[in-house]
């Protein structure tokens, strides 16, 4: 018996998008959102094939959804394109179902909606206002203790600790054993690879079990305790939500949800917009001769970044769209990294622009019921960080291409080299 061919992902990534075979386009490839080549591939289904259907090696058929209303139409439609764990989940990857987890963001309604509305008043107005001080001290001490003149990592030494400080407070959770919370997000959004920490969903599941254990323990405490404004305490005293840990999967689901939803997307836009702006120095240059752009350069760097690649619907029954039959069972893929590059949408939309008409017009934070739950918070974060670098920094200076994220979940940059001058 003949053993199977090894596909070379990596160098698929850097072909020619416009001179291959249209059926062999396969956007689910880690390879492209680490090696920073996805744009062409997106363009070329955009505009010859979008609704695109593919027999991916890594993730058997789907649906690719590229264009900015398709993707709409798909993530509004949740009485036809179902997000729950059962039917798959929102991730393309088909995990056995030991293997699934749960969440609210997993869930079609009725029961979607009864777990989100316990965990929404956190990032409620009222309680963003209470928290805008506390992210601004936070943000200048982060600041004031980088170094001039000196090469260093911004990821590490602000979009991380700027954004796993708010998740430690958000959870409660002990401000020393912050860094804990990165990790356990970092394996829970990452491809599995061979040769890495995480090569293998056995292996992803015993550090998420751990994960697990520290909650269910906390779980206990704070059941025990009057209702307090952190997440645990939140779903431990709900009603839709207080018997969790009697569904271990369903826990560990939403405690991810929540866990990489308050960090993820925040950190990478931190890191992303600083990179779009030494790409577009004509943007850097017109945000430090008038900061009033702030509010909307803010939801152009959460556009530009689109730090959440994809989503995975499953159709719960046959269903048209943009002139393709969608059948009953069959995986769609909306990847907003491509509808918010969709010029037919959005003018220009490949290039940053921070004082667009309507920067507000992007797909990175979802539609319909499941539209991400803390862009307010996101946003704000954003928002206070370069308020102050405005104040205190000439332009910081990229001195390197970014490292990026083998992932097509999350877009992220893991290493970002920058200098202040001195």
């Amino acid at each position: 018996m003949n053993a199977p061919i090894a596909i070379d992902y990596q160098a698929i990534a850097h072909r020619d998008p416009w001179s291959m075979p249209i059926e062999d386009i396969d956007v689910s490839n880690p390879y492209l959102y680490q090696e920073d080549t996805w744009g062409g591939f997106f363009a070329r289904l955009r505009r010859d094939d979008p609704v695109h259907f593919v027999n991916s090696p890594m993730y058997g058929p789907y649906w690719s959804v590229t264009r900015y209303r398709d993707i709409m139409e798909v993530d509004t439609s949740h009485s036809v394109y179902s997000s729950d764990a059962a039917m798959g989940g929102i991730a393309l990857k088909d995990v056995p179902l030991e293997f699934r987890k749960e969440s609210f963001i997993a869930m079609d309604p009725p029961k979607h909606d009864a777990q989100r509305k316990i965990v929404s008043p956190i990032v409620a107005p009222p309680n963003l206002a209470n928290m805008s001080a506390t992210i601004r001290e936070r943000a200048i001490r982060i600041l004031d203790e980088l170094p001039r003149g000196e090469v260093f990592d911004w990821v590490d030494r602000v979009s991380v600790e700027l954004t796993t400080q708010m998740l430690s407070t958000l959870f409660d959770f002990p401000f020393e054993e912050r860094r804990t919370l990165t990790h356990w997000s970092n394996v829970a959004t990452v491809n599995t690879r061979a040769g890495t920490e995480i090569d293998s969903e056995q292996k992803r599941d015993v550090i998420l079990r751990q994960m697990l254990a520290y909650f269910t323990d906390v779980w206990k405490v704070r059941q025990q305790q009057p209702l307090k404004f952190d997440l645990i305490s939140m779903l431990a005293h709900g009603e839709a939500t207080r018997d969790l840990p009697s569904r271990p999967q369903e826990f560990m689901g939403n405690l991810l949800l929540l866990i990489v939803g308050g960090n993820d997307t925040t950190r990478n836009s931190i890191s992303g917009g600083l990179w779009a702006l030494n790409k577009f120095p004509d943007q850097y240059k017109k945000l430090r001769e008038n900061p009033d752009l702030i509010p909307k350069m803010v939801p152009e760097i959460i556009r530009y970044q689109s730090p959440v690649v994809h989503m995975r619907r499953t159709a719960l029954r046959d269903a048209e769209l943009n002139g393709k039959q969608i059948r009953a069972g069959e995986k769609v893929a909306m990847w907003y990294i491509s509808g918010n590059r969709d010029s037919d949408e959005i003018e220009d939309a490949d290039s940053f622009i921070i004082d667009r008409a309507r920067p507000r017009q992007h797909l990175s934070f979802g539609f319909g019921i499941h539209r991400c739950v803390g862009n307010r918070l996101a946003e704000m974060q954003l928002t206070i960080l370069w308020e102050e670098i405005l104040k205190r920094f000439p332009a910081i200076e990229v001195v390197e291409e970014p490292k990026r994220s083998y992932s097509n979940l999350i877009h992220g940059i893991t290493e970002m080299k920058v200098r202040i001058p001195a």
